[in-house]
């Protein structure tokens, strides 16, 4: 059991809309036994949007745990067993309005991995068609574009404080970089 934690109990304390909030008690590997606080979420998709003439589509959004506006490319929550693929594709529709002749896998992360169970899943989307956006009744968001090869130097400088953002980004221009 090197490495391992045995879940003895399982009590869950909050149901909501988005996550749920499990406070276990674990066997760890020396016998001792610990708790475990762990917070249930479906996932998400994130997409890193290029058009033809190498410019990135981000999105700003007012996030209140931060109490702060942020900039972030498109991304969405997964409902409970949704194909990520098809997430992903839907919320790039809604929030910028875009289909996406080329849509790339790049991977996924994990964003919290101490007490969350979120896997983030991020794509790369090109060849895109426009139509109209179709955003949820309660997000407020504004579409930018600016030069892919300036978000990638704004990575760097710390101008998007955004995990999936940041890391989505990377992976795509090193994906571009190899064609």
């Amino acid at each position: 059991m090197h490495l391992e934690e045995k879940t003895l109990s399982s009590e869950q304390r909050f149901d909501g809309i988005v996550v749920k909030l499990f406070v276990d008690q674990v066997e760890l590997e020396d016998g001792r036994n610990a708790v475990r606080e762990l917070i249930k979420h479906p996932g998400g998709v994130c997409i890193v949007p290029v058009n033809d003439r190498g410019e990135i589509y981000m999105v700003k959004q007012y996030r209140y745990p931060f109490s702060e506006v942020l900039t972030e490319i498109p991304a969405g929550k997964l409902e409970y067993g949704e194909d990520h693929r098809t997430c992903g594709l839907r919320e790039l529709k809604e929030e910028i309005g875009a289909e996406a002749g080329r849509f790339d896998y790049l991977g996924c992360l994990y964003p919290t991995v101490a007490y969350d169970t979120e896997v983030i899943h991020m794509y790369l989307a090109r060849d895109l068609r426009f139509g109209d956006r179709h955003l949820d009744e309660d997000e407020f968001i504004d579409v930018m574009k600016l030069p892919f090869e300036e978000a990638v130097q704004m990575v760097y400088e710390g101008k998007f404080p955004d995990a999936k953002t940041q890391l989505a980004i990377l992976k795509a221009a090193k994906l571009i970089g190899e064609e």
